[in-house]
């Protein structure tokens, strides 16, 4: 496994995620078991109390998790998450999500997830588990 299979992975994944798209996910940093995306927050995602709706936080942890849980090309679904929010977020602000992996097993991976302001405080602690199918996402670049 290297990291230019984990990267083939993420980027098949992302071409074909229309809503990590929608939300204007940029993905900085994918290892085997690990992923950094960031984002920037747009007015649209304002809730009645005009802060940033925690589904935002929520999606891009979420998508933090799925590319690093899945990027070793074991197709790989959400069996169960969690998040804390710590700080509010307002429009124009950037957060980043960092995935990672804390157990690599054969039928399920668990997995911490921080998402930071661009001031470097945490806004938000995610935690995923995910149930590996054994299927396949890509076929491997070099064994083409």
């Amino acid at each position: 496994m290297t990291d230019a299979l984990a990267r083939q992975v993420v980027d098949h994944m992302i071409e074909h995620d229309q809503f990590s798209r929608w939300l204007g996910v940029e993905i900085l940093e994918v290892r085997e078991g690990y992923s950094r995306i960031r984002m920037t927050l747009r007015e649209e995602m304002l809730n009645g109390f005009g802060i940033i709706h925690g589904g935002i936080a929520f999606s891009l942890a979420d998508s933090a998790f799925a590319f690093a849980c899945n990027n070793r090309n074991n197709l790989s679904v959400a069996l169960d998450t969690g998040i804390n929010f710590t700080r509010q977020l307002l429009p124009g602000d950037t957060i980043t999500a960092e995935a990672r992996e804390l157990h690599n097993g054969r039928s399920t991976g668990l997995y911490h997830i921080m998402v930071t302001n661009a001031a470097g405080d945490t806004v938000a602690i995610f935690k995923g588990t995910c149930f590996r199918t054994g299927k396949p996402l890509v076929t491997p670049a070099n064994s083409l």
